[in-house]
């Protein structure tokens, strides 16, 4: 049987870090440059959001407070950066998206926490 390394919560840091920085370059980068994403700016937001609070949980388990505050105060720093360059526009709706993903992230971080702990209690 194929077995998964588990990984740990360095693993998770880099993962986590690697994708802040990711999120961070692509909000700055001028609108010509060809990106992928969702094709709705505020679908992007969503996704980047929800995906940078699961990997935060994962790489500080037990700081989901910390986590949500500091993801919070990243999306208002990139609108801040984004108002400083000529060529992107500061939106506090994509502040809005990004709570949302947060959110979103929250309940897929809950609905996998439900389905482990019903695989716990079948395998147990």
């Amino acid at each position: 049987m194929l077995t998964v390394p588990r990984l740990t919560s360095p693993h998770w840091r880099l993962a986590f870090w690697l994708c802040l920085a990711c999120v961070l370059v692509l909000s700055l980068l001028p609108p010509s440059a060809p990106v992928t994403g969702t094709g709705w700016d505020k679908g992007n937001h969503l996704l980047a959001f929800s995906t940078l609070a699961l990997l935060g949980w994962r790489a500080y388990p037990g700081r989901t407070g910390a986590v949500v505050a500091g993801l919070l105060v990243f999306g208002a720093l990139i609108e801040c950066l984004q108002w400083m360059t000529p060529y992107r526009d500061a939106d506090w709706i994509d502040l809005f998206a990004d709570s949302v993903g947060i959110a979103l992230g929250a309940v897929l971080q809950g609905m996998a926490e439900l389905l482990r702990g019903g695989r716990r209690q079948r395998s147990g």
